[in-house]
């Protein structure tokens, strides 16, 4: 078996068709406006809230009498008045990998902003185990001996019922999938395995102020720890208001600005 931690892998971000922008711009007579924002995420994010009021520049719309200038400035006003809808817009695409099924039950109770898709142990056939292992089974040799010794024999298992079934030579794929279908029943719900996950800014802020909670449980506050990692600096002006207070061992991603 192996001992593994959550893996974050950012995958894929929003992109700006830079024409079809500027033919909008063009259809709405704006002749001017420009944005200093540092990702493509972050450009579509302030258009989509500048077109709500048509405040891309002065004299557009003569209800607005001032226009914020700078991206930051910008999206900073729209997380500080909770305009939630507008960071709906731009999405990430993560690969979330040697992750627990523990972890993975708990993600997809987030649907709202979501895609997922998820390694499957019907199709997917088990040979080498592989675990997070929590803190408190770390730090406890008894605990640990029981851990390691659970999953070796699990292990073992699985390869004695692939042996038993000769699924190796076994020359139909449909059997092959009914055999790994049963054989996962023996796997426990601390394996390691692979998920695809998609979401809009709104949903990313949410789940990380929730599940990097100090009530959260323990390998998924890692998990979204490692991901405010992968994207605190690559969109400042989204995730900027965050602040991270250690508590545990493990972060506290929060802000004055929940639930946007």
């Amino acid at each position: 078996m192996n001992f593994v931690k959550p893996k974050v892998f950012l995958v894929g971000e929003t992109r700006i068709v830079e024409q079809g922008l500027q033919d909008y711009l063009d259809h709405v007579g704006v002749t001017q406006w420009k944005t200093d924002a540092p990702s493509d995420s972050e450009k579509l994010a302030e258009v989509m809230g500048r077109l709500c009021y048509r405040s891309f520049e002065p004299g557009m719309n003569p209800n607005v009498t001032r226009v914020r200038e700078g991206n930051q400035t910008y999206l900073n006003n729209i997380i500080n008045v909770g305009h939630g809808s507008v960071v709906e817009h731009p999405v990430m695409n993560f690969i979330f990998a040697d992750v627990s099924r523990v972890v993975t039950h708990e993600l997809v109770r987030h649907r709202a902003g979501t895609a997922m898709s998820q390694e499957s142990l019907r199709f997917v056939r088990l040979d080498t185990l592989s675990a997070y292992v929590p803190m408190c089974i770390e730090e406890n040799d008894e605990g640990m001996s029981i851990f390691v010794k659970t999953f070796e024999h699990l292990e073992k298992l699985q390869k004695e019922l692939a042996e038993i079934y000769d699924i190796d030579n076994e020359q139909k794929f449909a059997v092959k999938k009914k055999l790994t279908s049963a054989f996962r029943r023996l796997a426990p719900i601390g394996l390691a395995t692979t998920i695809g996950w998609s979401c809009n800014f709104r949903t990313l802020r949410h789940v990380l102020e929730n599940r990097t909670d100090p009530h959260a449980e323990e390998e998924i506050r890692y998990l979204f720890a490692e991901v405010y990692n992968v994207v605190k600096d690559r969109y400042p002006n989204l995730m900027g208001d965050y602040e991270v207070e250690m508590v545990d061992g493990l972060p506290w991603i929060k802000t004055a600005h929940r639930k946007i």
